[in-house]
């Protein structure tokens, strides 16, 4: 509301300040003092506040604005934005870490405001616009890949010799990471399309897929995620065995320290930002600093508990890492492979209703293998390629792919962890795959794999083998052959979702491993900005240590309760930790077995 113009005060009055008029002077000044903080108070509300340097931007319910030099693209001149107030920007609200979060009751959205009671601003806001842009076929899809020194990644690759104690890694990282091309001799592969790629081979093969990504973008200003190109798995393994904790850790406080100086950390602290590891969760969890203790603590850094890390196993009881699929032999160049590799598939003949390949554990009192390859040995209709040091088929592409092929159901108990190779070999073949735990595919590759696990494998508890010593065999024929059948068109089906196709092409309709992941990274990061925005955390009352739990949620559910498989992660923390440990450890040196 506008105030009425002060009356002006004569001249002649101010000038001659007459002590008997004592009273016109008091006048005066008043005059004179309204007059200065009706300008004050016109500058800061008229002036300031009308200011057209900002856009306003609907999201649901909310208005939102965005400062207008936060629409232009970040350059390395750019000066780094201090990161977010927690007033502002709550700390990991889609999924947090820490249990000391607030609860909010359900579908309630609060809009956000500053104690001026104008909207609040958010740098990302310009990213989350671009899913509107209809006419945009990368909308919402824009991918920005960090620069990173090459110590991070292309210069491991020069030293391939030393990435592994016992393999000369050099072969496997060749072709993009797929490894030198498998010979087809006995006709159990495609002609096109099979190499001997190691299983821990991911950090190459991702990235060089990412290169081939069609929405990449040099204006992070617009990007749904952020992809940080190094390979944790090449550097943790070449320091696993004979080097103290200050070497296993280098790189990855490193990459830290480099990453939070760069503007597009400050944007969301890191929660935008996703990198990939080809080795299991364990390899990348060390708890203490003891010399003994097992891995790097890559995730257990402050700053990369926000990132998320993609690897072939991840943790059930920690919300900073997801599982995605171990590298197959199979990388198909177009659809056209992946196609007749289906057909073909679904027309064996399949001699065997099951088999297993693997070894005992015998060091290891808790594990069933011992039963199954037992019950491997007695069966007329079982199948087993049994694998131990020095020359076996297990260490046969060929010979397990034969197997696989035909079998209709393969046996795929725990590894040294809880997963394994195995069951994407197996399931490539068309086999349906067999699980003892839960740890093993289903609470792990919830992007890639349907929830309801029934549709394209078989579940018999560890115990049932253990403790009630339940005959593999009768279970498995209690299956109809037409319930068989569509299980394993299921199987071939998913296909396409558990390859990596050829980094140095791009299939035109299929959606493989690794574009299945991407869109899973874009769209936590998507659901995680409007959570931000509308003030409301994903899940009520989220506790980390049931992270494997959150991701079998129906859609719209947001609160975890008892759950079946609650006895196989109800272990006391410190002993998942020890077994964790072990698990990785054991698995290193199966690893210089199969090299044997």
């Amino acid at each position: 509301m506008r105030r009425r113009p002060v009356a002006n005060v004569p001249l002649d009055l101010m000038e001659k300040g007459a002590p008997k008029n004592q009273q016109t002077r008091l006048c005066c000044l008043a005059a004179l003092s309204a007059f200065f903080w009706t300008l004050l108070l016109y500058f800061h509300f008229v002036i300031l506040g009308g200011s057209t340097g900002e856009e306003s931007v609907t999201l649901g319910n909310n208005i939102v604005s965005t400062p207008a030099h936060m629409t232009a693209p970040f350059h390395e001149s750019t000066p780094r934005p201090s990161s977010p107030s927690q007033e502002s920007f709550p700390a990991r609200p889609s999924t947090p870490l820490h249990e000391s979060t607030p609860a909010r009751k359900k579908d309630t959205p609060r809009k956000i405001v500053s104690d001026s009671n104008k909207p609040v601003t958010f740098p990302f806001m310009r990213a989350l616009r671009t899913v509107e842009n209809k006419s945009d076929p990368c909308g919402g899809r824009y991918i920005y890949v960090h620069d990173l020194p090459s110590r991070f990644n292309e210069d491991m690759l020069k030293e391939c010799k030393s990435l592994s104690l016992w393999t000369n890694m050099c072969k496997f990282t060749s072709n993009s990471g797929l490894g030198p091309p498998l010979e087809n001799v006995e006709g159990v592969f495609s002609n096109t399309g099979w190499y001997a790629t190691n299983q821990f081979a991911v950090d190459v093969i991702f990235n060089n897929r990412m290169k081939q990504y069609e929405c990449l973008t040099n204006d992070s200003s617009i990007a749904a995620a952020i992809f940080v190109p190094f390979y944790a798995g090449f550097d943790i393994a070449r320091y696993l065995w004979g080097y103290d904790i200050s070497k296993r850790d280098a790189a990855s406080l490193d990459l830290v320290d480099w990453l939070m100086k760069r503007p597009e950390w400050g944007i969301m602290g890191g929660q935008d930002h996703f990198l990939v590891a080809g080795r299991i969760t364990w390899d990348f969890r060390r708890l203490t600093d003891g010399e003994t203790d097992w891995g790097n603590k890559l995730l257990f850094l402050p700053a990369a508990r926000n990132m998320s890390m993609l690897v072939v196993e991840s943790s059930p009881w920690n919300a900073n890492d997801y599982g995605i699929p171990y590298p197959t032999y199979f990388h198909p160049a177009k659809d056209a492979d992946v196609f007749t590799w289906q057909d073909r598939m679904g027309k064996l003949e399949r001699k065997w209703l099951f088999s297993f390949a693997g070894a005992p554990r015998p060091d290891n009192p808790k594990s069933i293998r011992g039963q199954i390859i037992d019950q491997c040995k007695k069966s007329k209709v079982g199948k087993l390629l049994e694998c131990d040091f020095g020359e076996s088929k297990c260490h046969s592409p060929s010979s397990i792919m034969q197997m696989f092929q035909s079998s209709l159901f393969c046996l795929q108990p725990q590894g040294d962890s809880y997963t394994r190779r195995s069951a994407f070999d197996s399931m490539l073949a068309g086999c349906i795959p067999v699980f003892f735990h839960p740890g093993s595919a289903y609470t792990q590759y919830t992007w890639h794999l349907p929830k309801n696990y029934s549709t394209y494998s078989v579940f018999i508890p560890e115990d049932d083998i253990r403790k009630r010593n339940v005959s593999i065999e009768e279970r498995l024929r209690q299956i109809s052959p037409e319930q068989v059948k569509i299980m394993r068109e299921n199987v071939i089906n998913l296909i396409p979702r558990l390859v990596y196709a050829d980094p140095r092409s791009k299939l035109e309709t299929f959606k493989d491993a690794f574009d299945v992941s991407v869109q899973a990274v874009i769209d936590r990061v998507t659901r995680l900005r409007k959570n931000i925005v509308e003030g409301r955390t994903e899940y009520d009352n989220f506790v980390e240590e049931n992270s494997w739990k959150y991701a079998l949620l129906d859609e719209g559910q947001r609160e975890v309760g008892a759950h079946e498989w609650d006895p196989f992660f109800s272990k006391p923390k410190d002993e998942q930790r020890d077994e964790s440990s072990e698990a990785a450890k054991n698995s290193w040196k199966n690893e210089q077995r199969d090299q044997s």
